[in-house]
């Protein structure tokens, strides 16, 4: 599948299983809502604490499989290299990834709290490979 058409998939389907790797190399897997950034990178929100956040500074390579809200409908598998976005740096690109999935927030001062509060981070992938994908998506 072409880069460019999977980046597309993911503007619309943010249901994921996001991959990592634990520090003995065995898989890590956790469900996520993701999206696409300004730069095209697969964007996913999670704590400074996370296994996810501690996995992929250790091992940036990871994966995401990406499926419509039906799960059993058409998705895709992309590969990357991940970076890890701390806070203060973060937030920005925590207000863009909560408008992109869920729209306007009712009280962005509060978002923001919440984040600090929750010590969210972004992690950015930039997707090298897409594939396989569902025969329907060929």
């Amino acid at each position: 599948m072409d880069v460019d058409r999977a980046r597309e998939f993911l503007r619309h389907n943010h249901r994921a299983v996001f991959h990592t790797r634990r520090q003995d190399g065995s898989p890590q897997l956790s469900p996520v809502s993701c999206t696409i950034d300004e730069q095209g990178r697969a964007v996913v929100s999670t704590s400074e604490t996370s296994a996810k956040a501690r996995n992929a500074r250790r091992h940036p390579s990871v994966s995401l499989c990406v499926f419509q809200d039906a799960f059993y409908g058409d998705w895709v598998q992309v590969d990357g290299t991940a970076e890890v976005i701390s806070l203060p740096e973060a937030m920005d690109a925590l207000v863009a990834y909560y408008r992109s999935i869920a729209g306007e927030h009712p009280d962005w001062d509060e978002y923001r709290q919440a984040m600090v509060d929750e010590q969210r981070v972004i992690i950015a992938v930039t997707i090298e490979r897409a594939g396989p994908d569902s025969r329907r998506m060929r």
